[in-house]
């Protein structure tokens, strides 16, 4: 069947050795629609990023760029604004017709933590062609915050593929008309569009924006950091603010956002006819994300946003970026947030883990 494969999916392929690791592959990496993706023992600092093109190995082509390499194994930390390549713990054997995307998790990308996977052969970030066989490395550029890393610690993640099973419009509609999607009338146009909520219902906080001189921030270590040690708030009442270029901004969808259970999405990460910044850097939504039996109902989009070379004006209810929904293979065994360990179910505008809350 096509789709997306659900979870017993991911399990039978890692019992068949599709998906394989020098380290067991956890329970816990397995998601209703994805696996997590652990980082290996040694990081290398490359001079630029780099894809390993047709016919090369990333092996082949990292001496090119090397400049050193850092030892994870007692802990390291992952400077801001440099560029390194990690060798993941996973490996591919696809079968013939599944393809594979992968994607930044929500926590990686509300750190303006830019993180891709890279294959060998690949002309494409974080596309993962039919039938690969071979290593999986992260490339991983913090952009606001310096981290410290440890092996084993899960910045990605992977979605499989067999066939095409997007949603067109008219499947959308009729999708929504039986399940809603969002709470109002739904913008159906290649996807479902959502825009920014700058008028909140309670209070003036709008958002975030990340100060540009902090501290370190431990990734195992969560609920353990001071929010305006490394945030400033934003607020303001009038719905308009001013992003200034280079800046890195959390926001929220004004839209509560319901992906059912037979179904997957994916946030589109840039659209160039809305203004010159881009949203969401993690863009995976997995069944049962703002399902109310899943304890989700209410649950928003929080929106990571780039502006890039000049400042822009983004105004209450305007459209910024749209979910690709589509048919999963089978539906899961487990729903997100759904008795499983789901940070972000029933959200509205929310921090990454790490950031203690109230």
């Amino acid at each position: 069947m096509t789709g997306v494969l659900p979870d017993t999916r991911i399990d039978d392929m890692i019992a068949s050795g599709a998906i394989a690791a020098d380290v067991p592959i956890l329970p816990a990496q397995v998601q209703p629609a994805s696996l997590d993706l652990r980082l290996g023992t040694v990081a290398y600092r490359v001079r630029a990023s780099f894809l390993s093109g047709g016919g090369a190995t990333v092996a082949d082509r990292l001496p090119l760029f090397e400049m050193h390499r850092v030892d994870l194994t007692p802990g390291a930390v992952l400077e801001k604004g440099c560029v390194y390549v990690v060798p993941l713990m996973e490996s591919l054997q696809l079968p013939a017709g599944v393809t594979a995307v992968a994607n930044a998790k929500s926590s990686t990308g509300r750190l303006d933590l830019l993180t891709r996977v890279i294959t060998d052969g690949g002309a494409e970030f974080d596309r993962i062609p039919d039938g690969y066989a071979g290593p999986l490395y992260a490339e991983i550029c913090p952009r606001s915050f310096s981290v410290l890393v440890r092996p084993g610690m899960r910045l990605n993640q992977v979605r499989f593929r067999r066939g095409q099973a997007v949603l067109d419009d008219a499947e959308l509609a009729a999708l929504h008309a039986r399940t809603p999607l969002v709470d109002g009338t739904p913008l159906i146009s290649d996807g479902l569009g959502f825009s920014v909520d700058l008028k909140p219902a309670t209070g003036s906080l709008l958002g975030y924006r990340a100060k540009p001189h902090t501290g370190v921030i431990d990734l195992d270590r969560i609920g353990a950091y001071e929010p305006a040690d490394y945030w400033e708030e934003l607020h303001g009442r009038d719905g308009r603010l001013i992003l200034d270029p280079g800046a890195f901004y959390i926001l929220v969808s004004r839209e509560a956002v319901t992906i059912p259970p037979g179904h997957a999405a994916e946030m589109a990460p840039y659209l160039a006819m809305v203004g010159e910044f881009r949203v969401h850097y993690a863009g995976f939504f997995d069944p049962g994300f703002g399902w109310a039996e899943a304890g989700g109902a209410g649950s928003r989009g929080v929106l990571e946003v780039r502006c890039h070379e000049a400042p822009f004006v983004l105004e209450h209810g305007q459209v910024v970026g749209r979910l690709v929904y589509e048919r999963m293979s089978a539906p899961p065994a487990r729903l997100y947030g759904a008795g499983i360990a789901s940070n972000y179910q029933g959200q509205g505008l929310k921090l990454s883990k790490h950031f203690r809350v109230g």
